[in-house]
């Protein structure tokens, strides 16, 4: 489980986030169990290559996102029924770019599902006044308005999902992937806009089309994803 090789040494800057990521990967993926107990710190810190501080941050870090817990005098151990007790915008800070993107990518697909089934006009008119703006802004070279309008679109199909738990996790996920859409979406050389694809999507939606709505999606999200 902690064997040399097994973590890899972390650069000069965010130690503290990249100890915690890949201790929790490992937790993630089932290399460490419930139950088992980490190494002392003299040795995680050879393994990460970093002093005590980062290695006592980083567990205090994961002991207060409820995985961890410190038995006094027995060591640190991973909880027999770790639940994630992080605020899931801290968590998500600490992600890696793509693993947001993909999350997010499964939350919309079924947004896009439930927005046809579930739209009425007060969302048509929404979705239709922000892709006006997106092609205007597109047309006048506008990449701020662009960018802006672009995730206010997605948004307004969120909101037509009806579901409101989906819709406080789709904004979550699109605040922290904003700066990284908006730096796509002002690069206009080498970002596709797709806006025949939107415009389909939209249709779909209003048509009530719930399989066309989320294949267009799955376009959409397919060729963000190679950008980034």
């Amino acid at each position: 489980m902690f064997e040399k090789g097994s973590f890899q040494p972390v650069q000069a800057t965010k130690l503290v986030d990249d100890v915690v990521n890949q201790i929790q990967q490992k937790i993630s993926t089932g290399t460490i169990l419930p139950g088992d107990k980490l190494p002392p710190e003299p040795e995680l810190m050879k393994l990460f290559n970093v002093g005590r501080s980062t290695i006592r941050e980083a567990v205090r870090v994961l002991v207060h996102a409820g995985l961890l817990e410190k038995k006094q005098g027995f060591g640190t151990y991973l909880k027999s029924s770790p639940i994630i007790q992080e605020p899931l915008t801290h968590r998500l800070l600490r992600a890696e770019l793509i693993e947001v993107f993909e999350a997010r990518k499964m939350i919309e697909l079924e947004i896009a599902r439930l927005a046809a089934l579930r739209h009425d006009d007060t969302d048509l008119f929404n979705m239709r006044k922000h892709l006006d703006t997106r092609d205007m802004a597109l047309k006048q070279n506008d990449r701020e308005l662009y960018a802006k309008s672009d995730i206010e679109f997605h948004m307004a199909v969120a909101m037509a999902s009806k579901n409101a738990v989906i819709i406080d996790l789709y904004r979550t996920f699109t605040h922290i992937l904003s700066d990284a859409m908006s730096k796509l979406n002002r690069n206009y050389s080498s970002h596709d806009p797709q806006s025949d694809y939107h415009e389909q999507v939209y249709e779909s939606i209003k048509n009530g089309d719930s399989d066309q709505a989320v294949q267009l999606t799955l376009k959409i999200l397919n060729g963000t994803l190679s950008e980034l």
